[in-house]
């Protein structure tokens, strides 16, 4: 099969990624082997390629994969050939250790990533646990449903964390794929609510993005809102955004970070102007299955209709570098098939 491969960080600008042709991996007890549609990409491939997550090396990235099932390994039985499915984030989790049996696998003590622990979806074809893939829901071409998985069901759950109510004001700061889905699930599960937009520069493509799907305010980080946020939601690498968040957050108010890794540190702040009056900063660490459950039914019921741009797999190391300056609207997309 061909598969791009990444053997050793670098640079995304230096395209290290490699078009290879490798073995087809057979799938063991309780797998299925994925025949590949079309895979997401997503900022934490350029946390892998970048060195700022260290997968294993090499690999084949890739987490917001779907695609049909191709060939049942022993004992699996969830799934029948020829059927759609998808991958997301979470490859695996033991069951077994003290997070997971309190229902928090996405911080399991094992936890294993889709296209870093294990190789993912740049490539024909991947093998996956059966309870570790997904059915699609038919609404949804294969195109669509790839950013779902990944940039919409940890949208989703970083949504959630905000604690947010119908009526309050949520900042998004950054607007790319996950940031454009959850503007959605808000303007239908909090109708009175207000969405505020802050971008990197004015006029981009998130920017008219945004305008599109009717943000309430659009500006650039470092603007002052026409009112305080009591919600705010992370998307970027810049560590400066975290203190113009709390600049900008109502009192008790909630911030969540929504990103692994930060490429510039978060600089130091003033306790009385950042974090008084009760102000709170939650991280998200990866997802649950009951998150990409939960949310793709969700997005049928909405629906979510992402923006996509699709690159060949072969563009995959253009897409990348397209993806971290900011070039296209929503969310890319591999088609592999």
């Amino acid at each position: 099969m061909k598969a791009q491969v990444l053997k050793h960080t670098a640079k995304v600008e230096e395209t290290p990624l490699e078009l290879l042709d490798l073995p087809t991996p057979k799938p063991n007890s309780n797998q299925i082997l994925i025949k590949v549609s079309v895979c997401g990409i997503c900022h934490t491939e350029l946390d892998e390629i970048e060195g700022r997550i260290i997968p294993k090396l090499p690999v084949v990235l890739g987490h917001e994969v779907v695609g049909r099932v191709v060939v049942l390994g022993p004992n699996a039985a969830k799934y029948k050939v020829g059927d759609r499915v998808g991958v997301a984030w979470i490859y695996w989790a033991c069951g077994e250790c003290y997070h997971c049996k309190n229902g928090n696998e996405n911080l399991c003590e094992h936890f294993m990533g889709t296209g870093c622990h294990a190789d993912g979806g740049y490539a024909e074809y991947m093998v996956v646990s059966e309870d570790f893939a997904y059915p699609i829901p038919e609404r949804f071409t294969d195109s669509q449903a790839a950013p779902l998985l990944c940039a919409g069901a940890i949208g989703y759950r970083t949504l959630k964390l905000t604690g947010m109510r119908n009526g309050e004001v949520l900042g998004l700061y950054g607007y790319g794929a996950s940031a454009h889905i959850v503007h959605q699930i808000v303007k239908y599960k909090f109708p009175d609510s207000k969405v505020y937009v802050f971008t990197r520069r004015r006029e981009d493509a998130p920017s008219k993005l945004a305008e599109k799907l009717g943000a309430d305010w659009i500006g650039i980080t470092g603007d002052t809102p026409p009112k305080k946020l009591n919600r705010a939601i992370d998307t970027t690498p810049a560590g400066v955004v975290v203190k113009e968040a709390l600049r900008n957050l109502e009192k008790g108010g909630r911030l969540v970070i929504n990103v692994i890794r930060k490429e510039t540190s978060i600089p130091e702040m003033d306790y009385a102007k950042h974090f008084w009056h009760e102000k709170e900063i939650k991280s998200v660490a990866n997802i649950t299955r009951k998150d990409v459950e939960e949310f793709l039914s969700l997005a049928a019921e909405i629906p979510i209709t992402p923006e996509v741009t699709e690159f060949k797999l072969e563009e995959a190391n253009e897409a990348l570098i397209a993806l971290k300056h900011g070039k296209y609207r929503g969310a890319g997309v591999l088609r592999v098939a």
